[in-house]
């Protein structure tokens, strides 16, 4: 009895590929290139902080050269802006979290949605996860994994330089050049 209904679910599934296949709102389009620029601002100080560490291991405590020391946790929601001033026009926002992760550097891996809130790519977003060695200078590279809205399905990297870094409370300001391929 199990036969037929497994032939019959591959016939049906079958079916429907033709299906999505035959029509332009199953296809994806050809890839595009799409190249972002901003600044994001993390800010760990103050009254309204744009990231918040919310777990660390027992024994390690913040220092200076190493405001987030290992095996913390931050959340975020930081702010995406056209220039490195923060009063510069805002072009979207940064949610998700980093874990220290460098015992003897400061190092973090990052797994963060950018969305834009601005622009052509309003509402569409991707994300990043990859390691980030913060003190190893400019130029780092972070792997982009996915995304959605106009950046469906993207993959791609983004460089990092630090533009500002207060080692003594971790607020940053980081420029990105993104290089992201989409549908």
């Amino acid at each position: 009895m199990r036969a037929p209904s497994l032939f019959f679910l591959a016939v049906l599934l079958v079916h429907i590929s033709l299906q999505c296949n035959a029509t332009t709102n199953c296809q994806l389009g050809s890839e595009k290139t799409t190249n972002l620029h901003f600044y994001l601002h993390d800010t760990l100080s103050g009254n309204d902080p744009s990231a918040v560490p919310v777990a660390h291991g027992d024994k390690f405590t913040a220092n200076p050269g190493n405001p987030v020391p290992f095996s913390s946790v931050v959340v975020t929601d930081d702010v995406l802006t056209e220039g490195p001033d923060r009063q510069s026009k805002v072009v979207g926002n940064a949610q998700g979290l980093y874990v220290s992760s460098g015992k003897r550097e400061f190092s973090l891996v990052l797994g963060i949605d950018f969305e834009l809130t601005d622009g052509p790519f309003n509402g569409s977003s991707f994300v990043v996860f990859s390691r980030n060695p913060v003190l190893q200078g400019n130029g780092r590279e972070l792997s982009i994994v996915g995304g959605r809205g106009a950046f469906r399905m993207a993959r791609g990297y983004a460089l990092l330089k630090t533009h500002y870094l207060d080692t003594g409370n971790g607020d940053a300001i980081i420029e990105y050049n993104v290089t992201l391929l989409h549908y």
